[in-house]
């Protein structure tokens, strides 16, 4: 095994050589032999260690293991220890996915804090193999089925080509000493059922059922890998990002006869789950829309707009007050008196400073807000039949500004001055307001 791991390490990992390099060891079997192979190897390396206190006395004596190994072999160890059960009650959250966390939180600390390079695990072919039938009994698409990643930003697994089988062998044939953990003598975990039931009897059918399996999932990530690619080719031609919006043109969508497939693999990193009523977008009315945590997806017309969404409280007012000049947030206004007008346009107005009154408030718009157009002398208009008319999107209407003196509006920011504070005949000093 060793001559295939350094071949193996050679062939797909050869810019490890002369890294810093964490291994993440529990003081269990395969994480042993990673040690142990890294060791022959002679790379800069130190371990990463987490007692969980899951097991008692249990993981103490993990603990006490390692760092005595550590220190017998003349290895720079460090341990942390993790109250998880306190931690996945306070955030709701499984013993494993909180250990999990608690895990990677504390291995990228490390990596920045020390300056290491990557941090390597033990995982193998055979876990490789459970997480497959974890997410096919699940249900999952193409990116659940293609196993676990050789490497994911900075944690490689240089082990995944082997088997526990083999791994068992070298440490055998090595004297290797690890410790048991006594949890993965029970069926409390599903991934402990699929390893001690379903496996071996996918093994009895096929002896090599597990360089079969390998053989498969290398044809499915070559299938993802090749969806993928058309899924980048067909967004250029769909999609157009607009600062922090995403628009996708539903004429071009569905002109493909796969369309849910391309919007599924667009959004599923936006944590949405309704996909049903996503899909149902296309042809729905414009103004609906579905929701994610941090995103909304809303129909507007022949466009899906995918946005940010934060559910925060509107601040009621922002005030402004005659001697500010620059105004940075909500908005990017700028303030200044002028000897005469330029031409204006949608995002310059010029006005009669003697008709306004300070502070100037600058608000979000709400139901019932009207105002005078500019042009229209002595005829009001509600703000909302102001949106039809310029026929703006949800997202529009709720992004738009209103720049008010006491109850009056003086400009719908961006859109239309209100023809009550136009400069006239009569007008002695003129206040430039433009938006940045």
């Amino acid at each position: 095994m060793l001559s295939n791991f350094k071949n193996h390490i050679s062939a797909r990992f050869q810019f490890l050589e002369n890294k810093k390099l964490f291994l993440a060891v529990s003081g269990g079997l395969d994480s042993m032999v990673l040690l142990h192979l890294f060791q022959q190897l002679e790379y800069e390396i130190a371990v990463l260690h987490c007692n969980f206190q899951l097991r008692g006395l249990e993981s103490f004596g993990d603990e006490d293991f390692i760092r005595n190994y550590c220190e017998e072999n003349n290895i720079s160890v460090f341990i942390t220890q993790f109250d998880t059960e306190a931690f996945a009650k306070d955030y709701k959250l499984s013993t494993q996915v909180a250990a999990r966390e608690l895990r990677y939180s504390w291995f990228y600390e490390l990596l920045c804090n020390h300056k290491f390079d990557f941090i390597l695990t033990a995982h193998h072919a055979d876990d490789n193999l459970e997480t497959f039938i974890i997410n096919l009994s699940r249900g999952t698409g193409l990116e659940g089925l293609v196993g676990i990643p050789e490497q994911n930003d900075k944690i490689i697994r240089p082990l995944l080509p082997f088997s526990r089988e083999e791994i068992l062998e070298y440490a055998k044939d090595n004297t290797i000493k690890w410790r048991e953990d006594s949890s993965n003598a029970s069926n409390k975990y599903l991934r402990n059922k699929i390893r001690h039931d379903l496996v071996p009897v996918l093994k009895e059918i096929n002896p090599n059922f597990l360089k079969a399996f390998q053989k498969t999932q290398s044809y499915l990530r070559e299938s993802n890998e090749m969806a993928e690619d058309a899924s980048i080719l067909i967004y250029q031609q769909v999609a157009k990002e607009e600062g922090e919006e995403i628009h996708f043109n539903l004429n071009q969508l569905k002109k493909l006869p796969n369309y849910r497939s391309y919007l599924y693999q667009w959004l599923n990193e936006f944590g949405f789950l309704a996909w049903n009523d996503i899909y149902d977008l296309v042809d729905g009315q414009t103004g609906k829309q579905v929701f994610s945590p941090e995103f909304r997806l809303l129909k507007n017309r022949e466009t899906l707009i995918l946005s940010p969404f934060t559910q925060t409280a509107e601040k009621e007012n922002f005030e402004i007050y005659e001697n500010d000049q620059d105004v940075n947030f909500p908005l990017k206004l700028k303030f200044c008196n002028v000897s005469h007008i330029t031409k204006d346009s949608n995002k310059t107005i010029f006005v009669d400073a003697e008709k306004i009154q300070y502070p100037l408030i600058l608000r979000k718009w709400k139901e019932g807000d009207s105002f005078q157009p500019f042009g229209m002398n002595g005829k009001s208009k509600k703000i909302s039949k102001l949106f039809k008319d310029e026929k703006l999107s949800l997202l529009e209407k709720e992004n738009c500004w209103l720049l008010c003196s006491k109850d009056q509006i003086v400009w719908v920011v961006g859109i239309r001055q209100d023809e009550r504070f136009k400069i006239d005949n009569t007008s002695n000093k003129i206040l430039k307001i433009e938006l940045q």
